[in-house]
């Protein structure tokens, strides 16, 4: 079954992802010193930036009236639903900044090109960083699962502060409802 639509989604049709204790070790990691490329040709080092950062991560955002990676990729549990996800991030962003995100980022292990080209479509006021080569992935032994021959990463948010993590959300679900979730921690939690 797969729900057509990108945005609008009925997620008591979706299995919802379990918390597997996969991202547990997460917080109090320090950001490795890698480079990842960004959806706006920067070349961007998380574990150098000063103040808080926001990242989500993803497995992969679809194409409109393309389909998808896998027949049943709705019944995969945290498959769906990175669309939602990134677009409530890009209509929270002001709100993010304001509550003291110096910066936010999507992450997803899709190629630049790809992604440069969604968040062009999606209108994101933010930078998406490309991990296909999985360094970052690997580096924090992030949470990822295998679909169609791809290490894809299992959705979660990380807020970083000063190189260090210091909050991760994990598992999310609905994807929809993450940048909200993220929104009210930063305001219970300034830096």
């Amino acid at each position: 079954m797969n729900q057509k639509n990108l945005l609008e989604v009925d997620w008591s049709k979706i299995p919802p992802p379990s918390d597997d204790g996969a991202a547990n070790h997460l917080v109090g990691m320090t950001i490795p010193p890698l480079s990842l490329i960004a959806t706006d040709d920067q070349s961007i080092t998380l574990s150098g930036l000063p103040g808080r950062t926001v990242v989500f991560a993803y497995p992969r955002t679809g194409e409109p009236g393309k389909i998808s990676l896998v027949d049943d990729w709705d019944m995969i549990p945290g498959a769906r639903g990175c669309t939602p996800q990134t677009c409530s991030f890009r209509d929270l962003y002001a709100e993010l900044k304001a509550a003291g995100a110096g910066h936010v980022f999507g992450l997803s292990t899709q190629s630049n090109v790809y992604q440069t080209e969604m968040a062009s479509r999606l209108h994101l006021p933010f930078a998406v960083l490309s991990d296909e080569k999985l360094a970052l992935t690997r580096a924090l032994n992030l949470p990822t699962m295998e679909v169609a021959g791809l290490t894809l990463i299992k959705r979660l948010a990380l807020i970083i502060d000063n190189g260090r993590i210091s909050h991760v959300f994990y598992p999310v679900f609905p994807p929809d409802r993450n940048a909200g979730d993220v929104l009210a921690w930063l305001k219970a939690n300034p830096a």
